[in-house]
């Protein structure tokens, strides 16, 4: 049987790394997106140092035809595309609502939300047309898709929307064997968590350090999401630090 295709954003570094080399040991083909190529190199040095295959595809997801490009790569390398993880994302230092500028607020909203449904968009398209029909859509999300951090109102409500992404390709996909479903992580240990230990804001305006956990389970955790039939899908999971400050959380 060939290998799946898979296609990973924000794969040179953190949480998308960690999950590209863990699809590219369970037997995917990875398609690695990002917008810096000398990440992505290396992650594929790594993917081939295993006995995996990849290839790197440099790509900022908030540009549309970028996107559109790339998803023409890997179905011409590839012919198809059986699993998007769309991972990319950033944020901004913690802001009040009334102290945001635009550039920041959009800064978020371009790759958070427009990259994900860009490339939601166009795997949508290449799972309807291909044969077989359908594929798996995991999205990032965040425990702050659930409760937010003070100060951080992008980063909140473009996760909050991601859920929203994820509930309608849900629903739109059934007739395609698409699945779609969300991984939701708190205090994985990556450069966003990276101060966690120093002390991170809280609701009272402290700063508490906070523990984190080795991004490793939560790659595990996309390749068990990947590795279902498409007849089954995990459509919410929320991994996290076991003593982080996230039930209660305020």
């Amino acid at each position: 049987m060939e290998a799946k295709i898979a296609l990973i954003t924000g794969a040179g570094s953190g949480i998308g790394k960690a999950s590209a080399i863990a699809l590219a040991e369970s037997g995917f083909t990875v398609a690695l997106v990002g917008r810096r190529a000398e990440l992505l190199a290396s992650v594929e040095k790594t993917i081939a140092e295993v006995g995996g295959v990849a290839i790197s595809i440099p790509t900022d997801v908030s540009d549309e035809l970028a996107v559109i490009r790339c998803f023409a790569e890997v179905k011409d390398r590839f012919g198809r595309v059986d699993l998007l993880f769309n991972n990319a994302g950033t944020n901004i230092r913690a802001v009040p609502i009334d102290e945001l500028t635009l550039d920041q607020w959009q800064k978020v909203v371009d790759i958070n939300l427009t990259g994900s449904f860009l490339c939601a968009r166009e795997a949508v398209r290449m799972m309807k047309s291909q044969s077989p029909m359908g594929g798996r859509i995991i999205n990032n999300g965040s425990i702050s898709a659930h409760v937010p951090r003070i100060f951080a109102t992008p980063y909140t409500a473009t996760k909050h929307a991601i859920t929203g992404l994820t509930r309608s390709i849900s629903l739109e996909g059934r007739e395609f064997d698409i699945a779609c479903g969300q991984i939701d992580i708190g205090n994985a240990h990556s450069d966003m968590t990276q101060n966690a230990g120093k002390g991170l804001l809280q609701a009272d305006g402290e700063r508490v350090p906070e523990p984190v956990f080795d991004v490793a389970n939560v790659a595990s955790a996309v390749v068990y999401m990947a590795s279902l039939p498409l007849e089954a899908n995990v459509q919410f999971m929320t991994v996290m630090a076991t003593k982080m400050p996230f039930i209660g959380r305020g």
